[in-house]
């Protein structure tokens, strides 16, 4: 705690540390249930011990909101008591539970926006209060630090939620212009949707999305993780590259923050694979539009749609996922690296264990 009050703490540096921490944070939730989620809720079916194995990779992923506000801390080298009670406040901040006539009942993930925003107010206090507690430290910290960010973040909760609503209405006004325009537009928006801490998923659920518009959403959310995968494959150790394509693209928005031109190869990418798509006839519903290629989600969910012959269905539904996106993020990316000039391949490099 001394080491990081004798550090200067710049905005900047306070930021990018509140996005590296959620960043890790993500992929550490995310990652098993998005991997291993629907395999194991198959197979529960038929086999108990994989309906069980089911909620366990379930139940890490609700453990989201308390994950971020750990690693937020952690960012700041805060103290174990100082960690576990800005995760506290964090998840109390989320939504992800919430309270009800019969007691406390967690209903999703909560909102990231809002979870970060409760983190850094429960960061700030700590760091404000440090050595003015004295030995009433252990009774006063949790009461203060613990309450004061989490009643802050109910409060805000609300408001902070309509953001995500707000790009629903972006999304169901791009769905009454013409499909192929519509298409290209809205995968651009999820590729870019997907690397903010705005959740595609709850976008989806959230305005109802359907049909071509669904199926865009997917595309462009599997164009934004192959682009990523893409650049990161040179610059980066395969753990890094393997974690985006498995669903872990939000650990990347340290980097979109500090090179935000990363998000042309993404949207170029993600239009163009768009208008595929749309030609093709890609589909989707709800569920499926924020999950891309995590868990091959969007690309079953396609298959249900088309009416071809089996064989050629999976061809086309490859095609569209991989096939186009690897193509031309390929394309894309040695055009304006190489090329233009526009970007260095280092600013794929994973920043999140770095020093803000």
């Amino acid at each position: 705690m001394e080491k990081a009050q004798s550090e200067k703490m710049t905005f900047k540096k306070f930021t990018f540390n509140v996005l590296n921490g959620l960043a890790v944070a993500i992929v550490v939730g995310l990652i098993p249930n998005a991997v291993l989620g629907g395999l194991f809720q198959y197979l529960g079916q038929s086999i108990p011990v994989f309906e069980t194995l089911h909620h366990v990779v379930l139940g890490i992923q609700f453990a989201l909101p308390l994950m971020v506000g750990v690693l937020i801390a952690f960012q700041f080298k805060l103290n174990p008591m100082e960690t576990a009670v800005v995760g506290a406040a964090a998840y109390v901040g989320s939504g992800a539970a919430q309270a009800t006539e019969a007691g406390w009942q967690i209903v999703g993930i909560g909102d990231l926006i809002n979870t970060m925003l409760t983190a850094s107010i429960a960061v700030l206090m700590v760091l404000w209060l440090s050595g003015r507690l004295g030995s009433l430290t252990i009774i006063l910290l949790p009461i203060l630090v613990g309450g004061i960010p989490g009643f802050i973040g109910l409060l805000t909760l609300p408001y902070v939620s309509k953001i995500t609503l707000a790009i629903g209405d972006v999304v169901n006004t791009l769905t009454t212009l013409q499909p192929l325009l519509m298409c290209m537009l809205i995968a651009i928006l999820f590729s870019f949707i997907i690397v903010s801490p705005v959740s595609t998923i709850a976008v989806g659920l959230a305005i109802g999305i359907s049909g071509l518009a669904a199926g865009a959403a997917a595309i462009g959310v599997a164009a934004a993780a192959v682009v990523l995968f893409i650049g990161t494959l040179r610059v980066n150790k395969l753990g890094v590259p393997v974690a985006i394509i498995l669903g872990g693209m939000k650990m990347m928005m340290p980097n979109i923050i500090r090179y935000p031109i990363l998000l042309s190869p993404i949207g170029v990418t993600a239009g163009i694979t768009g208008i595929v798509g749309s030609i093709v006839g890609i589909e989707g519903t709800k569920e499926s539009a924020g999950f891309g290629i995590v868990g091959l989600v969007g690309p079953i969910k396609a298959l249900e749609f088309l009416t071809q012959d089996p064989l050629i269905n999976v061809l086309l539904v490859g095609f569209v996922f991989i096939g186009v996106p690897f193509i031309v993020g390929f394309i894309v990316n040695t055009l304006f690296c190489k090329v233009l000039k526009l970007y260095k391949p280092d600013i794929y490099r994973f920043t999140a264990n770095e020093e803000g």
